[in-house]
């Protein structure tokens, strides 16, 4: 029986390291997607592509005999190099033959006029365009996200906040079991959204972070300026009627330092 192959791409990031480890040790054939060379300490069972989606080396060879493709590489710091490599991404995918191509994307992509997430955007619409069966998950902002934003914030004695800003973190563990699951399920185009169980102030976050970290630091909102930050201040990346997540940011925060 010929075992089904699935290609993690971003398979060494936050999301994509999360994806390859609950799908190791199953009944399918696992192939990582990365820049960089087979990682240190990384499973003998995985297979290992190297290649790079803005210049689409390496590609053609990464999705050949590939039946499923979990989409997880982004590029937030370069984001416009993202568009042109999945475009050709695609195009190579389905001249592949793969069969689904599940895609992870962001709450709020259509409502917030943030430049990455109008690069999301655009991604959506060249997956529906491709010729390929797609389905598309749109999750809320990951735990791990608002620690950095936290931890950055945290390194001068006042922690300026965006006032009238509120966020609902997921856990980055419980988006991948959703990829895992639509993976292995047909395609359903785009699918409910994906959010964590409770919507918090950034005030609130900041202090459980304090709380976790045992730093004090005063905190300073500031109603900042444009048209993004009124998008986030009427909750435009909230997703509400979704908060199917668990796993709470204090819970995060108590494993995350204990394994600092």
């Amino acid at each position: 029986m010929t075992r089904v192959r699935i290609l993690v791409t971003g398979g060494t990031g936050t999301l994509g390291r999360e994806v390859v480890r609950q799908l190791a040790g199953g009944q399918q054939v696992v192939r990582v997607l990365s820049r960089r060379s087979r990682l240190p300490g990384s499973l003998a069972e995985l297979e290992w592509a190297v290649g790079d989606l803005s210049t689409g080396a390496g590609i053609e060879a990464a999705v050949t005999d590939v039946d499923t493709i979990i989409h997880c590489a982004s590029d937030f710091r370069h984001a416009k190099r993202d568009l042109p490599g999945t475009r050709h991404f695609l195009q190579k995918a389905r001249r592949g033959g793969v069969g689904h191509l599940v895609y992870i994307s962001i709450v709020g992509i259509d409502r917030v006029p943030l430049g990455y997430y109008q690069v999301k955007l655009a991604e959506e619409r060249l997956i529906e365009e491709s010729g390929l069966a797609w389905t598309i998950q749109r999750a809320t902002q990951f735990h791990d996200l608002i620690f950095s934003l936290l931890a950055a914030a945290a390194r001068l004695p006042v922690m300026v906040l965006p006032a009238g800003v509120r966020d609902q973190p997921v856990d980055t563990g419980e988006v991948a079991t959703r990829l895992v699951e639509l993976a292995a399920g047909p395609p359903l185009e785009r699918v409910p959204d994906l959010g964590g169980p409770q919507i918090r102030t950034f005030r609130e976050l900041a202090l459980a972070y304090l709380r976790a970290s045992g730093q004090r630091r005063l905190l300073l909102p500031a109603r900042l300026p444009g048209a993004v930050f009124r998008a986030y201040r009427q909750g435009g990346h909230l997703a509400p009627d979704h908060a199917e997540g668990r796993r709470t940011f204090e819970e995060y925060l108590t494993t995350r330092f204990a394994l600092a």
